[in-house]
């Protein structure tokens, strides 16, 4: 063992070193010894979701309403000893959305972290990439009720990419960095397989979130004022003309985003903003087969909300709203559209178990003659979930 590297004595220590690289909510699961030195906690959660909704799929205009696994995952995390942790968290999520049923259930994080020390630490595998801070956010853990469908994630690999990161916290964690190197784009419609290029940084002005991943709400428990910034740059990713394989195009996005929560005696408030800018130097005149007008968009949300200071019944009650818009940048075809939705989260036993309750109404500046999906059309969900 390198003496040089700084020991994590406790058991707690460990514990809180490995969770902080945690994509999802941190629930207390059971867990076991492993050896002298090592440890695992396994976790289960779980949302089900009943939606009602103005259209069946892009063919059917007809009202649907329909109950599915939103999320359904397993996951193991744990360290290996004073320095390596682990994480891996299998999942089968949307099973029966649609009539899909039987989904089947994968991988969707498995890597290893390595801590050095607070400021100096590595994750290796496939994860959360640290471009926004909404894909950040636990999505166990959030104040609407989900992230937003088209500005959190990044256009190639959505929520995930299999790499390297180097992370840390600076000044007792009032700063906070990321660097990534990940796969990216890659197959037969890349100009050239180069990595990928991710970076943030946030400062934290009260409280500090030291983590590697973000709450959208801490249900009053810190007071948060948190600034971040991040880039996301990848060359070669497209040709601008498919069809005769020319023209390059380099991917590159940026962010900048703002997050506050503070208790009051009146209640908890909390708000979140972040503008978001994606572009291959404008959408190919003839795109690959694999091209998505997610390449060229920018936007913008804000969200909302209020925590009651006192329980409601059984629980606690926080409102919520959430306004959202996406400008497809001289993207052929396809139609910018704002999404605003209100609603609320009641908390039966914090995160572990509550209800929420959405609604949401999603307008296109040009509607599709055809596709009801491409339509104005209102969305109802009612929300449960459970973490063990």
């Amino acid at each position: 063992m390198n003496s040089g590297m700084k020991r994590i004595p406790s058991r707690s220590a460990l514990l809180g070193a490995g969770l902080l690289a945690l994509p999802l909510a941190a629930s207390a699961g059971p867990s076991f010894q492993v050896g002298e030195q090592g440890y695992m906690e396994l976790n289960y959660a779980l949302q089900i979701w009943t939606q009602s909704r103005d259209f069946t799929s892009a063919t059917d205009d007809g009202k649907v309403t329909d109950t599915y696994l939103r999320r359904n995952r397993i996951t193991l995390t744990g360290q290996y000893n004073d320095y390596v942790g682990f994480y891996a968290q299998l999942e089968a999520g949307s099973d029966s959305k649609g009539g899909n049923n039987d989904r089947p259930i994968y991988y969707r994080d498995a890597y290893l972290t390595l801590d050095y020390s607070d400021a100096l630490r590595f994750i290796v595998g496939r994860y959360k990439n640290g471009f926004s801070r909404e894909n950040l956010e636990a999505c166990l853990e959030p104040l609407t009720l989900d992230r937003a469908e088209l500005l959190a994630y990044t256009p190639m690999g959505g929520t995930r990419d299999t790499g390297v990161t180097l992370w840390g916290n600076l000044a007792d964690a009032k700063f906070s960095y990321r660097l990534s190197i990940s796969d990216g784009r890659e197959g037969d419609v890349v100009v050239s397989d180069s990595p990928r290029i991710t970076g943030r940084v946030h400062v934290s002005l009260l409280d500090p979130e030291y983590s590697y991943g973000y709450r959208g709400t801490y249900l009053g428990t810190q007071r948060v004022l948190t600034i971040g910034a991040a880039f996301d740059r990848q060359s070669d990713v497209a040709y601008g003309d498919y069809a005769t394989r020319s023209d390059p195009r380099d991917y590159s996005a940026s962010t900048v985003d703002i997050y506050f929560e503070h208790p009051f005696e009146f209640g908890t408030l909390t708000a979140s903003a972040a503008l978001l800018d994606y572009s291959i130097d404008g959408y190919p005149s003839s795109p690959d087969p694999e091209m998505s007008p997610l390449y060229e968009r920018k936007g913008s949300y804000a969200k909302f909300g209020y925590l009651f200071p006192k329980p409601v019944g059984m629980g606690r009650l926080q409102l919520f709203a959430r306004s959202e818009s996406t400008d497809y940048v001289d993207v052929p075809g396809v139609s910018d559209q704002t999404f605003n939705a209100f609603g609320a989260n009641y908390y039966l036993n914090g995160q572990s178990l509550k209800l929420t309750l959405e609604h949401a109404k999603v307008e296109f500046d040009q509607q599709h003659a055809t596709n009801p999906s491409l339509q104005d059309y209102t969305q109802t969900t009612l929300g449960l979930q459970m973490i063990f």
